[in-house]
């Protein structure tokens, strides 16, 4: 199923801009069962969201990444000649140069895909499309979204899904790493001799810090999420989910002291799914780091718990982030 809505904004004030001007594009981020495309103003606003579902496989993904285009500009009215860009974030190593795809087999794409010249093909001639890592693309909506108007140069967006892994804007630019694998900090060892990983380590964080790692723990009895119950069953005083919860917390506060003490980021800027759960994980995270700095006077120098926020709940940041990637602010 496939809906295109009026977007919200991303809080930067101007004049509704001309949409047979220049300045606009689209972002699209590609997950592992929805897609969700962003139409950006040239102010950098949201003017309309596309969402769908994945299709995987190279050309699966092609179609739904250029349905979305169409849909977007057709319905605002911005011919796609006209767009500064296209910008897709897709899981998986990415060659931004390139355009280059690989092992995004949560997306059905395991070997080496052109996906940017693929969707440029059917596009058209004029099409600008480039191609970023998701992670990389939703530190960069993270950047431009919390708190608007300020200068973000320095931000790692925590996103907590299906593992744990980090993107990371460090002096304004992009980190991708040596080998693109920048950020996995969800392959760290936090219990030695843990749980089992499918990275074929163990006790690695994302075996306690992740959305996953809550379906296992606390699988729900109904139809909340998993990490909606555990947090009711905690709330009601079982000792159990408690226990769970705050084990839950403790990784995800050790996740973002290692980015903190690592990259001295000004924000951790949470993110994926569990961050849904709102002040509901917020709270307790900062209360975790704060009972931490309070046995150390060098973590209360640093002000840990002051740089994490979530991230915006009524703004698709990865989209837009894809975005700014498709205008060429970041290359």
């Amino acid at each position: 199923m496939e809906s295109t809505t009026l977007g919200g904004t991303t809080g930067v004030p101007a004049a509704p801009p001309d949409p047979r001007g220049p300045g606009w594009s689209v972002g699209v981020d590609v997950g592992g069962t929805k897609v969700l495309a962003a139409l950006l103003d040239p102010a950098g606003r949201v003017a309309r969201t596309h969402r769908a579902a994945t299709r995987p496989g190279p050309d699966g993904l092609v179609d739904v990444v250029t349905t979305a285009v169409r849909a977007l500009t057709r319905a605002h009215g911005v011919p796609v000649e006209r767009l500064a860009g296209t910008g897709v974030g897709v899981p998986g190593v990415v060659d931004p140069v390139t355009g280059t795809v690989e092992h995004a087999v949560n997306v059905g794409v395991a070997q080496p895909f052109a996906l940017a010249a693929a969707v440029a093909s059917v596009l058209g001639p004029a099409a600008r499309v480039r191609v970023e890592n998701d992670l990389n693309a939703a530190v960069l909506g993270a950047a431009h979204t919390v708190e608007p108007g300020a200068t973000a140069r320095d931000v790692a967006f925590l996103a907590l899904g299906t593992g744990v892994a980090a993107g990371l804007l460090l002096d304004g630019t992009l980190r991708r790493g040596s080998h693109r694998a920048a950020g996995e900090v969800g392959h760290l060892t936090l219990v030695p001799g843990g749980l089992p990983c499918k990275c074929g380590q163990a006790g690695c964080i994302e075996q306690y810090a992740s959305g996953s790692a809550l379906d296992a723990a606390w699988p729900s009895p109904d139809a909340r999420p998993a990490p909606v119950a555990l947090l009711d069953a905690a709330d009601a005083g079982d000792a159990r989910a408690v226990a769970v919860r705050d084990r839950f917390v403790g990784a995800v506060a050790v996740a973002v002291r290692v980015l903190v003490l690592t990259c001295d980021v000004d924000r951790v800027v949470v993110g994926g799914g569990v961050s849904q759960l709102g002040t509901r994980l917020l709270d307790p995270l900062r209360a975790e780091l704060a009972r931490e700095a309070a046995a150390s006077p060098f973590l209360a120098s640093l002000g840990v718990t002051d740089r994490v926020h979530l991230a915006p709940r009524d703004v698709p940041v990865a989209a837009v982030g894809a975005a700014l990637v498709g205008r060429g602010e970041h290359v």
